[in-house]
């Protein structure tokens, strides 16, 4: 499959491009954003991760906020939407947000109105912030107007419980105003079909409910992994983040999904990784699992 990694610096709004059968693939960004390099890496001493990815001096790394387009068939469908631009400026000034998105779909050719599918993999609030947009008198509408939105029914409900663990990542804006609307479409089970070539697939460990989007088109195979593995720095099976409510689940799950992605060369997709948006994947000597790419 043609992949053309399109980006030359960290400011370019397109950052790859590839053609899988009758689906063409672009990932565009909403941009870049600093999270704590030990949250990202968990029980991963820095001495081994600071060799992949460099901190700044409040020991935070900047991670790519990709959002990717797929134009399949007569259907044009974005996976994730950033962090949005609902955040309040202690927020943005905490984590160092961008607001890119829209200029960056712009830049491939898409206008919020032509989006039919928005894909939320799960619902923390740096996936799915660009959902809605915040009318004059602070209400709530959909950026993406004549979309079908999609996300786990179990992701909603586990937002609503508002837990001490991770209620900042659940911004109730950003998608309970599109399920009153009956816009975003609730799926349940294991795994889902979105439209003709696009479907999802359950990885718990990082949430619950977190989805894979498969891609199959011309027996090619994309995969957009999500929170699963977010960067390439991350394929190690123990590179597990602090942010994963069930660390053990995640890595169970790497081994199921390295099992079937590395034998039939699935074309990866990372949500968090700036410089390396999509890879494929091989075993090493030592039969790691390492990516044919480079990382952040």
């Amino acid at each position: 499959m043609p992949i053309e990694q399109i980006a030359s610096n960290d400011s370019d709004l397109l950052r790859a491009r590839a053609t899988v059968g009758d689906a063409e693939i672009t990932v565009c960004t909403d941009g870049t954003a600093l999270f704590d390099g030990g949250a990202m890496f968990g029980v991963v001493p820095k001495a081994l991760w600071s060799k992949k990815v460099e901190a700044d001096e409040q020991n935070r790394i900047a991670i790519g906020l990709n959002c990717v387009v797929v134009r399949i068939g007569s259907k044009t469908v974005l996976i994730e939407t950033g962090f949005g631009n609902k955040l309040t400026s202690k927020v943005k000034a905490l984590y160092g947000t961008q607001q890119r998105l829209p200029a960056s779909l712009a830049a491939a050719g898409v206008a919020p109105e032509q989006v039919d599918i928005v894909i939320n993999t799960h619902l923390h609030w740096d996936h799915c912030g660009w959902n809605t947009v915040l009318d004059a008198d602070c209400t709530a509408r959909p950026y993406f107007p004549n979309a079908q939105y999609i996300a786990h029914r179990g992701e909603v409900e586990h937002g609503r419980l508002q837990l001490e663990r991770d209620r900042v990542s659940y911004v109730a804006a950003n998608y309970e105003p599109l399920i009153a609307s009956g816009q975003m479409r609730l799926i349940e089970g294991m795994e889902a079909e979105v439209c003709p070539g696009v479907r999802v697939e359950c990885f718990p460990g990082h949430t619950a409910n977190l989805l894979a989007v498969h891609i199959e088109s011309g027996g090619e195979h994309p995969c957009f992994v999500s929170d699963l593995i977010p960067t390439a720095a991350h394929l190690p099976l123990g590179w597990v983040m602090a942010f994963d409510l069930d660390p053990v689940r995640t890595i169970a799950e790497r081994k199921r999904f390295y099992a079937r992605a590395v034998a039939e060369k699935w074309l990866l997709l990372f949500p968090h990784d700036h410089r390396c948006p999509m890879t494929t994947l091989h075993l090493d000597a030592k039969g790691n699992v390492v990516s044919q790419g480079t990382s952040v």
